[in-house]
């Protein structure tokens, strides 16, 4: 495997401080099984991209993934469920042109701060599809009305939590917390061990809900350690 190093540019996540990513390079196309073995390294996918923070004066990311079999969900988690049991949940091996306008939606009206603003059509098809990829969308339906869509990467041996969106107007539904747990029960019928859900970065505010999934797994000194307790 190869791979190459970005030149600094502001972290999208910690804007006071700049970020380098280590990128796989292939002559060919990925497959599913060099991203099962990467995301096994704390690596992710953006598009196409195969990456992982590589900055020498940071190692505040840390990829998060989920043994599903231990996983308990809290008090509050079951209440989530228990909100949203009127949901219907379909499952789809294929993007539809309804998704982008929920997820243009999304960005444009609760993410108009961050790097992915304005949404726009080649953006969102950059960033959730790859043609290597085997992504599953778990459609979150109201009376039949598409209102969340949790695009989930299928691999060999895990499920990979790539990106959520909604409608802004349902967000006392807490369908991001919702759809995590509906990724957790795919990955249990799917006999897979593991759902990664990328980085997790205990001082930035947008990425606090991963650590209330307990016990979870995070990578640090190069290796898989058990979390059983939420940081602080």
């Amino acid at each position: 495997m190869k791979f190459g190093i970005t030149p600094p540019f502001t972290c999208s996540y910690l804007p006071e401080q700049d970020e380098q990513l280590l990128v796989f390079i292939s002559d060919t196309q990925p497959t599913l099984l060099e991203y099962d073995l990467l995301i096994g390294a704390g690596f992710r996918r953006s598009g196409t991209q195969i990456y992982r923070p590589h900055c020498g004066s940071c190692n505040a990311c840390e990829s998060i993934r989920l043994p599903v079999d231990l996983f308990v969900p809290s008090k509050s988690q079951k209440r989530i469920m228990k909100r949203n049991q009127d949901l219907t949940i379909r499952i789809s091996h294929d993007d539809k042109p309804e998704y982008y306008p929920l997820y243009e939606s999304y960005i444009n009206q609760r993410h108009d701060d961050g790097s992915m603003y304005p949404a726009t059509l080649e953006q969102y098809q950059g960033f959730i599809l790859s043609p290597w990829n085997n992504a599953l969308f778990i459609e979150i339906l109201e009376n039949e009305q598409l209102i969340g869509v949790a695009v989930t990467d299928n691999l060999v041996a895990s499920l990979s939590a790539l990106y959520t969106f909604f409608k802004p107007k349902e967000q006392q539904r807490s369908l991001g917390t919702f759809a995590i747990l509906q990724q957790i029960e795919l990955a249990k019928s799917l006999n897979k061990p593991f759902l990664y859900l990328g980085y997790q970065i205990d001082t930035c505010q947008k990425m606090s809900y991963k650590q209330n999934f307990l016990p979870h797994e995070r990578f640090f000194d190069d290796k898989w350690q058990l979390i059983t307790k939420k940081a602080g």
